[in-house]
């Protein structure tokens, strides 16, 4: 198989993010035809077809999605080969670094890890994006090759993607701790974190309230225990996040089972309530792709975030 080069790499994911061959001639510089041109050779190359074409544009067949997910990764290490080249030998690195993470670990997990990683290396320039923990999640815009960096949530028993807890319908983007998650993932566990009972403080019979839940508190690490626990009922609220069920569980609108990351926002309105030693915990850690672990900024990142959660 011919080799596909940077130009073709680069067409395919103008395609798959702007959706169509003009779209993409456009953000490229190109006609449609020189796009249109370049994909059919990529397909000759991969032999496979990348893309569904039709009058609403253009949509990445299954071969598509993974071809151009290997693209982004391998254009990306083109981006940073300045950067690693110039930092080797030295204590420092320069560049954009890319980081995916869901609500909670953005608020409070990276922050603190950022701020020394700056000022360890006032070069890196962090860009973060907010991604709910569902379906792909956090560690989805890593192997899409979005990120160079996800914080997710990791399913330490292996067990794969999660199912609802609480009659949750959405599955999570739990991965498996360890060695490699799907698509050649490494990942690395930062924090393991209980579950507690939160509750309407003062409230005399907490477990008698509603449920309020939301769709990313799921997870085969908590699939088990909940429905091992018959006073836990369904979920009367799904809110879009848990900083929304933190701020109706402190109006007296119900009861909450939520992770010490999320708990950190909460008020003198909430009492906590440990869940004993059989309860539910989650693991919180990285996620990265074998080529982006070995670049100088995302282990300089590693290193800051095992020493915030250590």
């Amino acid at each position: 198989m011919a080799d596909l080069s940077p130009q073709e790499l680069r067409v395919l994911a103008a395609v798959a993010d702007s959706g169509g061959f003009s779209a993409a001639g456009a953000l490229l510089g190109l006609s449609q035809s020189a796009v249109s041109h370049s994909v059919r050779g990529s397909e000759a190359k991969v032999g496979a077809v990348l893309f569904e074409r039709g009058r609403g544009g253009a949509s990445p067949t299954p071969a598509g999605e993974r071809a151009v997910a290997l693209a982004r990764r391998i254009l990306r290490m083109y981006e940073v080969l300045g950067a690693e080249a110039r930092g080797a030998g030295r204590d420092t690195v320069a560049g954009v670094l890319r980081i995916a993470a869901f609500r909670s670990a953005a608020l409070h997990l990276l922050p603190p890890a950022l701020e020394r990683l700056t000022a360890r290396h006032p070069g890196i320039r962090p860009e973060v994006r907010v991604v709910r923990e569902l379906g792909a999640g956090t560690a989805g815009e890593v192997a899409a090759g979005r990120a160079d960096l996800a914080i997710a949530t990791l399913n330490a028993g292996g067990g794969g993607v999660g199912g609802g807890a609480g009659g949750a319908t959405g599955a999570t983007g739990s991965v498996p701790a360890g060695a490699a998650a799907p698509g050649r993932l490494l990942t690395g566990v930062l924090r393991e974190e209980a579950y507690a009972l939160v509750h309407p403080a003062g409230h005399p019979d907490p477990r008698s309230l509603p449920l309020l839940d939301w769709d990313e508190n799921c997870g085969s690490y908590t699939r088990d225990w909940w429905r091992a626990q018959d006073w836990i009922p369904r979920a009367t609220v799904k809110a879009e996040d848990d900083g929304m069920v933190l701020t109706m569980v402190g109006r007296g609108l119900g009861m909450a089972i939520l992770p010490e990351l999320s708990l950190r926002e909460a008020t003198d309105a909430v009492d906590i309530t440990g869940l004993g030693p059989s309860g539910p915990v989650r693991h919180v850690g990285y996620v990265t792709a074998p080529e982006s672990a070995s670049t100088l900024a995302v282990r300089a990142l590693i290193r800051e975030l095992r020493s915030e959660a250590g």
